[in-house]
Formats: structure tokens, C-alpha cells, sequence
């Protein structure tokens, strides 16, 4: 039987990290404060060390690898995903420096364990892009995808990855609350678990894509309800893992936790077993990603 979360988790240590300015055009929860590389490097290596001991503590399987010089975002390992069916694929990014964190050995240590099935990576000369469970939210139990078009997940890449992989996918168009741009990514947005959805239906701007991706998801979830703010402040970006006894955690940093209403914590109650999560603050500032974004499933 196909499981929707893993207990095995990859997470990248960054060697360098710091306001990505390749990246800043799409991403508007970037913010560079301009201090020293080192002063903000060592934090987010704290940061980055406090979180993963937060999983290990509970149960949740980490493997660790170094990241590399040149690559600021290697913390947030969008480039490849593996399947319930034991495959790996590897996807195009939009931006230079993103594209080198595909490094050979880390796709090689990968292979170890998973076929790799599909290799999006020379999309990119086409100017097509898909930046791995990032930008699809996928339910692997029953092949259904969500997925939020922007600069970094173009419409053809999403429906050629769905066509190859058998995955029914609704894209849609979506915006951010202060400003009329769209939401980078999709895992800011959408969360699946095993019995839950978590969703920002109001970022959708399409209303019939926005009544199909809610319908969708309540066929065989209980669906929960972000607002603007509080997919600005990283509440959907998320992921539910499996911890000591095989038990549901939901993965989710502190500062999201403090925006959830008393209602939303209620409703995850009732689904995993504890929300667990560390402060992660200069990783959410300088990086414009959170808790989900670090985490690549080994399924």
C-alpha cells in the first residue's frame, strides 16, 4: 500500500548562506539585511543544526549532507524527489546558481538507493521549469498533484512531468497578499497529508480552479484553511513525517506554530500526533523558505 509520508528524511547543511539575489525577482519573503556573510552564515548553521536535532529527536530518520560554495540556497534541496515506487527524479531550475546545487555526488549517493526514472534537467534550455515537490504538492496515494504556476513552475514543465509520471495535476494561477505577484512556490500554499489538506484557497485567483483544487483535496481529506498572512508567515509550509513508532509529526517552525488560530492547532490535533518545529529565523528572513522547504522525502 502506497504511504502518503516517510520517516526518512535529506537535509543539506549549507557551507555558505545569504540573501540570494539571483532569486529575489520571484521571491518576495527574501529579505537582506545586510549583515556580515559570516555573521548570518553561523546563524543559519545553528539554526540548521537545532532543527534537524528536532527531528532525530523525534523519531524522524535524517541523512545530512554538506552543501556547497557558490550555492546559498543548497539548504533548501528543490532539485530532486524521490517516489513510493523506489524511482528519483531531477528537475530544472530556474536560476544559475540553483542549478548547481545538482551536484554529481549527491545525485550519485541518491542513486544508491533509488532508479533514477526522469531527468528534467535539460527542460531548462527551453526555458521550463519545476522545482521538485517545491512547486507540485503531490498525493502519492492517490497520483494527484497541486501545483501554483510562477517563474520557477511554468504550465508545459508541470503537464509534461504529470504525463511521465501518471500524476492527475490541477495547476492554477495565484498571488500574493501585499503584492499582485505569485506565490514562488507551491509548498508555501499546500499541504497533504495522510488525512489532512492544508490549502490558501484565497491566494488562488482563478475561482473555478480554486473550487476544483478545494473540491479535490476534500474527496479524501479534511481540509484546512490558511489566510494571506498566514502563508506570509510560513504556516503552510509544512510537511507531515512519520517519528517514533511510525506516529504522524507535522513538521513546522515555531514562528508559523504562534500563527496558527487555536482552531487550526485543534484541527491538526486530530491528525498527527504533535507539530514540531524550531525557530528558524534567519533561515525564513534571509532565505525566503521554512521548515518544508529543507526537507527532501526519501520515500
Amino acid at each position: 500500500m502506497t504511504q502518503q509520508s516517510t520517516r526518512n528524511i535529506l537535509l543539506i547543511e549549507p557551507v555558505e548562506f545569504y540573501f540570494n539575489e539571483q532569486t529575489e525577482e520571484s521571491n518576495i519573503y527574501q529579505h537582506d539585511d545586510h549583515e556580515t556573510p559570516e555573521a548570518v552564515l553561523s546563524r543559519a548553521i545553528q539554526e540548521f543544526r537545532n532543527y534537524r536535532d528536532c527531528l532525530v529527536e523525534h523519531g524522524v530518520n535524517v541523512v545530512t549532507l554538506k552543501g556547497s560554495k557558490g550555492c546559498p540556497d543548497h539548504i533548501f534541496p528543490n532539485w530532486a524527489s524521490t517516489y513510493p515506487d523506489g524511482t528519483l527524479t531531477l528537475y530544472p531550475m530556474l536560476t544559475q546558481n540553483r542549478r548547481a546545487e545538482r551536484e554529481e555526488h549527491m545525485i550519485e549517493f541518491l542513486q544508491k538507493y533509488y532508479t533514477l526514472k526522469h531527468d528534467f534537467r535539460d527542460m531548462e534550455k527551453q526555458g521550463l521549469f519545476m522545482e521538485s515537490t517545491a512547486s507540485v504538492a503531490m498525493d502519492h496515494v492517490n497520483k494527484r498533484a497541486y501545483s501554483a504556476l510562477s517563474a520557477r513552475t511554468t504550465q508545459e514543465m508541470v503537464e509534461k512531468w504529470a504525463s511521465e509520471t501518471g500524476y492527475e495535476v490541477i495547476t492554477f494561477p495565484t498571488k500574493t497578499h501585499k503584492e499582485d505577484v505569485p506565490v514562488y512556490h507551491t509548498d508555501l500554499m499546500v499541504c497533504i497529508g495522510t488525512t489532512f489538506a492544508i490549502v490558501c484557497a484565497e491566494c488562488i485567483t482563478d475561482e473555478d480552479k480554486r473550487e476544483a483544487v478545494v473540491k479535490s483535496l476534500q474527496e479524501h481529506r479534511e481540509v484546512m484553511f490558511l489566510t494571506y498572512d498566514q502563508v506570509s508567515n510560513y504556516c503552510g509550509n509544512c510537511l507531515e513525517v512519520k517519528g517514533h513508532n511510525d506516529e504522524p509529526y507535522l513538521v513546522m517552525s515555531l514562528h508559523a506554530q504562534e500563527n496558527l488560530t487555536e482552531e487550526q492547532k485543534e484541527f491538526l490535533s486530530r491528525h498527527v500526533t504533535k507539530i514540531i518545529g524550531t525557530h528558524i529565523p534567519t533561515i525564513e528572513r534571509y532565505g525566503g523558505g521554512s521548515a518544508r522547504c529543507q526537507l527532501m522525502e526519501l520515500h
